[in-house]
């Protein structure tokens, strides 16, 4: 909405602009609105999927116009559901989309601060001079100016009561307080207030309701913060080659392959070692030192080698375990298998 009125001018100029005749500014402002809204759309897509992947690349794939096909359908789906959503369906997404509203009812109780009108104080509603007193001509000080109607993103007209299609956005509060400083009228005629106190009745602050939610958010935050303390500084996934169990080299060794994927979910530059562990005499292996930088997925190929005789049957256990050279807590393991021939009976 910030860059339709950018582009198009304030409500009154938009609707005048779309019953205008078709002319070349029309087209202009119409132009720039949709392009600064496709523009928006597809940043808002880009650094979503850059959450899932390397954003970095992703940028460098996106300039070069050679980004791989999920990541190129996922953009395309994202930036068309925010143009969508944003720019076409607007309030609808509020009203029939959203489960805001649909939960939001079941919280709410008579103590529940919301955004409310005062019809004690503002009725009967009705226009009239900016210099006369409400009290001498039989009104409330509400002007009837539809104001708050006209910028409610959904539509809805506070004065009716709560309606579970507002969003508290608080916008109704805002454009009736500047019609009562311009009418030198209190402000606060639509104000967040409760049921209770809008009855002249004693507002609870401290409910068992709102214990309650209080207990929950706090578990919520305790487990939360568990989570970020507790949580892996390294991820670690072990892929077996899938075109062969195992193959013989011309030396007459067993090979297995494997993709060690490393992940740095750290903020630092650390070194890991790569070993492993199993009952299968290995060939030429040694644990050997890698370096990611913050954030770095590193794909490891690994071959490993045994004697035939040294293997001791068609499927045997093997742990890859890595290591964080600088901190003796952070390992990670997974199991896998190393695959021979079976032995001769």
């Amino acid at each position: 909405m910030w860059m339709e009125q950018k582009a198009e001018g304030t409500r009154n100029q938009r609707i005048k602009l779309d019953q205008s005749p078709l002319s070349f500014e029309k087209v202009r402002k119409k132009a720039l609105k949709h392009t600064m809204w496709l523009g928006f759309a597809f940043w808002t897509a880009f650094t979503f999927v850059g959450y899932f992947t390397p954003i970095r690349q992703l940028g460098i794939d996106a300039l070069g116009f050679s980004v791989n096909a999920w990541a190129g359908f996922w953009i395309a789906f994202f930036a068309a559901a925010t143009y969508i959503n944003a720019g076409w369906m607007r309030e609808q997404v509020c009203l029939y989309m959203c489960p805001y509203a649909r939960f939001q009812s079941v919280m709410f109780d008579p103590d529940t601060l919301i955004i409310s009108y005062d019809k004690a104080r503002g009725e009967p509603r009705g226009s009239r001079k900016r210099d006369e007193k409400p009290a001498d001509v039989g009104l409330g000080d509400c002007i009837d100016c539809q104001l708050c109607v006209q910028v409610c993103p959904t539509g809805i007209d506070i004065r009716d009561g709560l309606q579970y299609e507002c969003i508290g956005c608080a916008l109704c509060v805002d454009a009736c307080n500047s019609v009562m400083e311009k009418m030198e009228y209190p402000k606060g005629l639509i104000r967040y207030a409760t049921e209770n106190s809008l009855e002249g009745k004693t507002t609870h602050i401290m409910r068992p309701r709102l214990i309650g939610y209080f207990v929950a958010v706090a578990l919520m935050i305790g487990l939360l913060g568990y989570r970020i303390v507790d949580r892996d500084v390294m991820e670690l996934s072990v892929l077996r080659d899938r075109q062969a169990l195992y193959e013989t080299t011309a030396d007459g060794l067993i090979e297995n392959r494997y993709v060690v994927k490393l992940a740095n979910k750290t903020q630092s530059t650390h070194r890991y070692e790569v070993d492993i562990e199993t009952s299968v005499v290995l060939q030429g292996f040694s644990a050997s030192p890698v370096t990611l930088e913050p954030g770095e997925l590193l794909d490891l190929p690994l071959r490993l080698h045994a004697r035939p005789e040294d293997v001791g049957g068609a499927r045997m256990p093997l742990t890859v375990i890595v290591r964080q050279m600088d901190s003796d807590d952070s390992i990670a393991e997974v199991e896998s298998s190393f695959f021979g021939p079976a032995p001769k009976r």
